[in-house]
């Protein structure tokens, strides 16, 4: 199980943070990520991490603006979002066990799902 937190409003150039607390699955498999899909769009690779060590991988629209991080003792995935503009407003999800590559998209675990809007 995946439940993220974090999402709300936020003005452009501020700053977010996503968290996601996973449970009943092994943390440590292959990569966790976050994906967001807007309405009407298709859902768009964010970020990635590699749990098994400090590989990190980003979206190029997202990159210098979002960092993804782990704490594996609290098995929680972080989604730091800073500067964010109006085209990240999107329902931002958390994902585990997939490519990292992938940037969290077609993971085999997913949330439900956090709402971020960005004005």
């Amino acid at each position: 199980q995946l439940v993220e937190s974090g999402g709300g409003s936020v003005q452009t150039g501020g700053s977010l943070r996503l968290s996601c607390a996973g449970s009943g699955f092994p943390f440590s498999a292959s990569c966790m990520g976050w994906f967001r899909q807007a309405p009407g769009k298709e859902r768009e690779g964010v970020a990635a991490i590699y749990i098994g060590g400090d590989s990190t991988y980003y979206a190029d629209s997202v990159k210098g603006r979002f960092t993804i991080s782990q704490d594996n003792a609290k098995n929680t995935l972080y989604l730091q979002m800073n500067s964010p503009k109006p085209e990240d407003t999107a329902m931002y999800y958390c994902t585990a066990d997939g490519p990292c590559l992938w940037y969290g998209v077609g993971y085999k675990y997913r949330g439900q799902g956090t709402q971020v809007t960005v004005s």
